[in-house]
């Protein structure tokens, strides 16, 4: 039976979500969730995966593991909040830092913080990791940590922005990293580098040099009027004096990082500064250590995963190019090229030593994700054995494409149910991606097209304006013009699939999250051919989201001050009276990107106005739904809402909603 048929069994099947290569290229370890046994939440072990061999467990603990990275000597540094039972009344509250060895044998805790340990990276015997440090003397943390929790304070004075990120609260904490060196039972001379970094590290990206002597990081600088602009620094380990690598008025110098086994170069994103009328940008950037001097590389591709060769003359690169996310190749003094032909989208990039190879996790819209060995030469991929079996997709995929108003070609995937025919059309339903800038290239955990063909649909996921992949002018296209840019693109597609005689022209529904619920928003106020639209976490009122989102400055460089015209052309809100199509709400309370008030504001415009609707609220989730429960509860509100009005079913409530 196929593991779509029933959301339970979908939501059991675990997951494959890292992939490090050890120093002697031997093996690979991996980060895998499954479902714990409660059958209410997720946990997470680490699997050793040989490039030879069969893949096996490491870790076990109630608490799981992660962040793993290898020691020079092949031990295994985590993270977990796991007890440690050398401890009388260990806590595990936080994640601490532990060692697995190489040779085998139990995990021994290395190291803890009363702030937990965060993201962990080694050389040599130095390791360097962040923590979240309370203001004030770090050697006093703990204390002033336990005196807050004794007096049952939750109170956090703001005087910056921004205060919220995603899904949770900044501070009262502030990151901060530290480094100290391997020692026999524990780490040693543990000491902190950046004392007086205040808000900077916020969701800093950082890497060791080779050697153990530097860290490059991420800088966040705070500018006037709630503006920030992120550098690159260098930190010296021994001293931990800081200088500045990269900095440039108007772009940010982000992560993925990566610093060049030579020690003499850091590659890095460099995304610009966007307005008005100039539109989200970001591009390959090589840097020299010493004098940061540097270039853009592989104009057009977004990097999103970078790593050296072993000689430093080239680095490799994945980017979403035309419905996938190859590797690139791009060498220092020459032209880049497609190491990967497939269809696949390629993460977590790892090179061999002898510059030979790269391991990479591949999937794509129908391949969950595994490990896969890519030989640089000649470009053969071979999956290699999996923790996870990849489970069979119930349909296939297809891609087609569609020439707009303006000329441009939009390309899409159109996953089809088995047995659809000119004899049995199926159902259709339009799923538009979020971003908006992104693409529909990989495996979705989250937003899972195949349940949806289990259950007889035709899905279609274009990239319209805005997505990446395509060049700089797809995403010039649709900035500062979301909706009826985007509109365009979506109709002619749709009209392309439409027009196939395995889909049903008359039976068709729209669906979205975030930037894609956006859209769904905007189709129900400026077209009536879906007989019913799903919108989760989406953008109702562009006013009010402006300004009580987590990141304001965002936003508001392209739509301008609140209130502006921009916003007036591009609410949804704005269009309520035209919206005659029944809506399904769906939204968490603790969803800091598109604040709740998004979805209250919607439900009760459509209260007032008698659209026939219904609103699915999430009182403990986010921008996204990841408790096990929760997306079963989800899909089946989904696919009933969609049976209803789609289908022209009998309503049927769930079981899984109150």
């Amino acid at each position: 039976m196929s593991a779509f048929n029933d959301i339970r069994d979908y939501v059991a099947i675990p997951r494959v979500l890292s992939l490090k290569l050890s120093p002697d290229g031997s093996r690979l370890i991996s980060t895998v969730q499954s479902l714990n046994p409660d059958g209410k939440s997720y946990g997470t072990a680490l699997w050793a995966i040989p490039v030879d061999g069969e893949p096996y467990r490491l870790t076990r603990s109630a608490k799981g593991e992660s962040a793993a990275v290898f020691t020079a000597a092949g031990d295994v540094l985590f993270t977990s909040a796991r007890p440690d039972p050398t401890v009388k009344d260990s806590s595990d509250e936080v994640p601490a830092l532990w060692l697995l060895p190489r040779a085998g044998g139990e995990a021994r805790q290395v190291a803890t913080r009363p702030g937990g340990i965060g993201a962990v990276r080694t050389a040599a015997d130095v390791v360097v990791f962040s923590s979240d440090v309370l203001d004030g003397e770090e050697a006093a943390d703990e204390a002033r940590r336990k005196a807050r929790k004794d007096a049952g304070i939750s109170a956090i004075l703001h005087e910056g922005y921004p205060i919220r990120f995603w899904d949770h609260d900044l501070g009262p904490g502030r990151t901060r990293l530290f480094t100290a060196r391997l020692g026999a039972d524990r780490l040693e001379d543990v000491r902190e580098l950046t004392p007086d970094a205040g808000e900077a590290l916020r969701d800093a990206s950082f890497e060791l040099s080779p050697d153990g002597a530097t860290v490059i990081t991420t800088w966040r600088t705070y500018l006037p009027k709630g503006e920030s602009r992120t550098d690159l620094v260098a930190i010296d380990v021994a001293s931990g004096e800081r200088r500045t690598v990269l900095t440039e008025d108007g772009f940010d110098f982000t992560g993925p990082l990566a610093i060049s086994p030579d020690g003499s170069k850091v590659a890095c994103a460099r995304e610009r500064f966007t307005g008005l009328e100039v539109s989200a940008r970001s591009e390959l950037w090589i840097a020299d250590v010493a004098t940061g001097e540097g270039r853009a590389y592989a104009p057009d591709l977004f990097p999103s995963g970078v790593e050296w060769a072993p000689d430093s003359a080239a680095v490799y690169i994945v980017a979403d190019h035309q419905g996938r996310r190859p590797v690139f190749r791009v060498p220092l003094d020459g032209e880049s090229t497609r190491l990967t032909l497939d269809d696949a989208a390629y993460a977590g990039l790892n090179v061999s030593s002898d510059g030979g190879s790269v391991y990479a996790l591949r999937s794509g819209l129908a391949l969950a994700p595994g490990p896969a060995r890519i030989d640089v030469a000649g470009g053969e991929i071979v999956d290699l054995p999996s923790p996870a079996p990849r489970p069979e997709v119930p349909g296939t995929l297809t891609e087609i494409s569609a020439t707009a108003d303006d000329g441009a070609t939009v390309r899409g995937w159109l996953a089809l149910p088995e047995g659809a025919s000119a004899d049995e059309p199926a159902p259709f339903v339009l799923w538009i991606h979020g971003g908006p800038v992104a693409s529909w290239n990989d495996w979705q955990w989250r937003w899972q097209v195949w349940l949806m063909t289990q259950r007889g649909y035709a899905v279609l996921m274009p990239d319209p304006c805005l997505s990446t992949g395509y060049g700089q002018e797809m995403i010039d296209r649709g900035w500062g013009n979301w909706g009826p840019r985007t509109q365009a693109d979506l109709d002619a597609i749709v009209d392309v699939a439409l027009a196939r005689d395995d889909i049903d022209s008359e039976r068709i529904g729209a669906m979205g999250g975030s930037y894609g619920g956006y859209m769904a928003n905007w189709l129900a106020g400026h077209s009536d051919r879906y007989k019913a639209i799903v919108t989760h976490a989406s953008l109702w009122n562009l006013d009010q989201f402006a300004g009580t989102t987590d990141a304001s400055m965002y936003w508001q460089r392209e739509f301008g001050e609140p209130g502006s015209e921009r916003y007036q052309l591009l609410s949804p809100h704005n269009s309520l009276d035209k919206i005659t199509t029944p809506l399904l709400v769906i939204h968490g309370d603790k969803d800091y990107r598109v604040p709740i008030g998004e979805g209250l504001r919607l439900w009760w415009d459509l209260r007032r106005s008698e659209v026939e609707s219904k609103f699915l609220y999430f009182p403990d989730e986010n921008h996204w739904i990841l408790k096990p429960g929760n997306i079963v509860a989800w899909y089946e509100t989904v696919f009933a809402f969609l049976a209803q009005h789609v289908l022209g079913e009998e309503w049927k409530r769930p079981d899984s909603v109150a």
